[in-house]
C-alpha cells in the first residue's frame, strides 16, 4: 500500500452490519455527488459480496433514501461471457439492484461483451470518456473486492495490465481462469473521489493482511495498486475478514 495513502478501516462484527456500513457509505457518496453536480457515477463490482449489497440498497431500507434516477452504473470489471450468463456481472447487478429499482438503460453502462476482448475494452474507454467529457474521468465512488489470491476487479497476479499507466479499460487474459476480462486499470480506479473494499469471511483474511501489511509486491498482491489520487481508500470488513491484521484489526462503528 502507498504509504502517502492510508487505508480507512470500517470494521464490523458480522458481515450484516459490514453491509449496512457499505450500503451507508455509497448513500452519503451519491448524495455527496447528486448535491455537487447533480448526478453520481458509480462503477459496480461482481461476486457474491456485492450481490448481497446490491440487494440490501434495493430494499426498502435504502431504495428512498438515494436518488437513482441521477445515477449511472458503470462496471469495473466484467468477464467475457454473454450478458445472460450466469457469470456476468451485469447480469449479476442487473437482477438484483439495477431492475428491481427500475433504472432505466440509458444510466447503464454494460461493456458490450459481444465484440472482441480488445474491441469491448477500447469501447468502454471511450464510453467512459464520452460520459465525462470534457473533463477527466473521475467516478463518484468504485466499488471493488478481494479475491484470496489478492486480486481486485480484475487485476490478477502476474498479468500484463498491472503496469499500465494509462486511466483506461483493459482486456486481460487470466491463466488460472483460462478467461479474458475486461477490467478498469489501477490509474483509473485510483482516479475516483472514493474507493471502497467490501470484504468479509474468513477465507479472505490472509489476503486482507497481505494486503494491507505487507511491502508493496503489485505482482503477488494487486490490490496494492490501489490508492486514490484524491482522499483514502476505505475497507469495509467483518471481523473475520480482519483478524490477521493484529491490533488494527479491531471493530469499530464509524462509517
Amino acid at each position: 500500500m502507498e504509504k502517502n495513502n492510508i487505508p480507512e478501516l470500517h470494521i464490523a462484527l458480522v458481515s450484516e452490519e459490514v453491509l449496512r456500513q457499505m450500503a451507508d457509505f455509497f448513500r452519503d457518496a451519491a448524495l455527496r455527488a447528486v448535491a455537487a453536480q447533480g448526478r453520481f457515477s458509480v462503477a459496480l463490482s461482481g461476486g457474491n459480496s456485492p450481490k448481497k449489497l446490491f440487494e440490501l440498497l434495493a430494499s426498502p431500507a435504502y431504495r428512498g433514501q438515494i436518488p437513482w434516477e441521477k445515477g449511472a452504473f458503470f462496471f469495473g470489471d466484467e468477464r467475457y461471457v454473454p450478458h445472460t450468463d450466469p457469470d456476468s456481472n451485469y447480469g449479476m447487478a442487473k437482477a438484483a439492484l439495477l431492475d428491481p429499482l427500475g433504472i432505466k438503460a440509458e444510466q447503464v453502462f454494460a461493456v458490450d461483451t459481444a465484440l472482441t476482448p480488445e474491441q469491448a475494452a477500447e469501447r468502454y474507454t471511450q464510453s467512459i470518456e464520452q460520459f465525462f467529457a470534457p473533463d477527466t474521468a473521475r467516478f463518484d465512488l468504485v466499488l471493488l473486492g478481494l479475491g484470496d489470491n489478492s486480486h481486485t476487479a480484475s487485476l490478477f497476479p502476474h498479468t500484463p495490465v498491472l503496469h499500465v499507466t494509462e486511466a483506461n479499460v483493459q482486456a486481460v487474459f487470466v491463466e488460472e481462469k483460462q478467461a479474458y476480462r475486461i477490467t478498469f486499470t489501477a490509474p483509473l480506479i485510483n482516479q475516483a473521489r472514493a474507493v471502497a473494499f467490501l470484504v468479509y469471511g474468513a477465507d479472505k483474511a490472509l489476503a486482507v493482511k497481505r494486503v494491507l501489511t505487507e511491502d508493496r509486491q503489485i505482482e503477488e498482491y494487486p490490490a496494492q495498486l490501489i490508492a486514490p489520487t484524491s482522499g483514502n481508500v476505505h475497507w469495509f470488513m467483518d471481523q473475520a475478514a480482519a483478524s490477521e491484521l493484529g491490533h488494527l484489526g479491531t471493530v469499530t462503528n464509524a462509517t
